[in-house]
């Protein structure tokens, strides 16, 4: 299926929205009523079906806390950017928090940290709730949402349940049905229609990177690692003195690239280091995985695999992929390695259909 994408430009605050083709997913009666939850570390993205085409929404998962000003609050008014005022601050969120955090000479606030609620950030769930009542609003009658949840990490079981259930409650409350989905399983359902949803699913995200091996749209394998894009960030802010911000926003800036061209200073350098490190954790571990599998299905020839996330855009990043798993001892070959064509909006697709799917 060919996708034309066209993009509106957000004005000022506002969610960025884009519009594309329809996802695999056809014939659903009011789709409008329909939306899928990329719930992501860094981003979130919502996908909403309308007639033929699919809306996406994405907002910046991230807060700043500033003095509170009725300057700063007309300000923000001004230029639609949300927030909350709260007594002797104001709770500024979503796009463009970034640049208060340069002109203050630190970092974003975080509601999620490596997939999953925060621990360490009090108004993790508060700043999630704002957020998704701006992005996804009110319920209407028979409105159906699914989100995407992480895989656990070793010993992270009861955080994974705990996020899981509290986002559920967030969104039952503002009116849906509610169903979730995991990130890796996301991807191959969006994007191995073609090859019945058979194959890896590979979601490089902030916070984690998800991996899921389907079988006919059944996962066989499910894991995930917390070397991601966060990690990278604050990895190369320890050993080069920028703030992690400085370093993310280096990192996804178009001139960056994974392929010995831009190397010429110590944060380019050491954002090759780590990018590379995050590679070999995901090709080791799929391995490891997988050999120790003891029940595999009968996979009928070589198994694609999709990759997406905002972690896996940069330059050069595909190659080195490909390269690696094309190296890597599994027990099955690897038909190709390419990137989803739904890119960042990847996720929020498969939950999409999911939503559609669970009808």
């Amino acid at each position: 299926m060919t996708t034309k994408s066209t993009t509106t430009r957000p004005r000022n605050g506002d969610a960025k929205e884009t519009e594309a083709g329809q996802p695999p997913a056809e014939g659903t009666p009011s789709a409008s009523h329909y939306k899928g939850l990329d719930l992501g570390t860094s981003r979130i993205v919502l996908a909403t079906a309308s007639g033929d085409r699919t809306r996406y929404r994405t907002e910046l998962n991230a807060f700043v806390s500033l003095p509170y000003s009725k300057m700063t609050k007309a300000m923000l008014e001004r230029e639609s950017i949300h927030h909350r005022a709260n007594g002797k601050e104001i709770l500024a969120f979503g796009n463009r928090v970034d640049e208060f955090a340069n002109i203050l000479g630190g970092d974003t606030r975080r509601p999620m940290q490596t997939g999953v609620l925060n621990p360490s950030e009090p108004r993790n769930l508060e700043m999630l709730e704002l957020a998704l009542t701006k992005l996804c609003g009110r319920a209407g009658k028979n409105d159906k949402i699914c989100f995407s949840v992480p895989s656990a990490t070793n010993g992270s079981d009861a955080d994974v349940i705990y996020h899981e259930q509290s986002i559920r409650t967030v969104l039952e409350n503002l009116g849906f049905e509610v169903h979730s989905l995991n990130e890796g399983l996301a991807v191959v359902i969006a994007e191995l229609k073609d090859h019945e949803f058979t194959g890896i699913g590979i979601s490089f995200g902030a916070g984690m990177c998800n991996v899921s091996v389907s079988y006919l749209g059944l996962p066989v394998v499910q894991f995930s690692t917390t070397r991601a894009g966060d990690f990278i960030d604050y990895s190369a802010s320890s050993v080069t003195g920028e703030t992690p911000t400085t370093v993310r926003m280096r990192k996804e800036s178009e001139t960056f690239k994974l392929n010995g061209k831009s190397h010429g200073s110590s944060v380019d350098q050491a954002l090759s280091v780590y990018y590379r490190d995050i590679i070999q954790t995901i090709t080791l571990t799929l391995e490891r995985v997988l050999n120790e599998c003891r029940h595999l299905p009968p996979f009928k020839g070589p198994v694609p695999v999709i990759f997406s996330g905002g972690t896996a855009m940069v330059e050069g990043f595909h190659e080195e992929l490909r390269e690696a798993l094309m190296r890597a001892d599994l027990p099955f070959e690897i038909l190709d390695v390419r990137r989803a064509k739904y890119g960042m909006n990847t996720t929020a697709t498969g939950a999409l259909v999911a939503a559609m799917a669970n009808t």
